[in-house]
């Protein structure tokens, strides 16, 4: 799976499980410009791994500031996973 089909997967989740209308960009804030408080950020990480059968852990989340970083700890957990 290329970064282009796992951010149209985060999008279908975030218009989903967040309300979010408009496009998701990779350079897109996950706090400051999609405005996601602690529980919206959560909401996002547990679909995100429930949409990509994927378990991020914490230092993922950790890492995790932009819409592409968390395209490619997907990325990353899907490349692990896959045989």
């Amino acid at each position: 799976m290329n970064d282009r089909e796992i951010l149209a997967g985060v999008s279908a989740v975030a218009a989903k499980h967040l309300d979010w209308q408009g496009p998701l960009l990779p350079e897109m804030r996950l706090v400051e410009d999609l405005r996601l408080d602690s529980i919206r950020l959560l909401t996002l990480a547990v679909e995100v791994e429930n949409y990509f059968r994927v378990c991020l852990d914490e230092a993922d989340d950790a890492g995790l500031a932009t819409v592409a970083d968390l395209v490619a700890a997907v990325r990353r957990k899907l490349a692990r996973e896959s045989p």
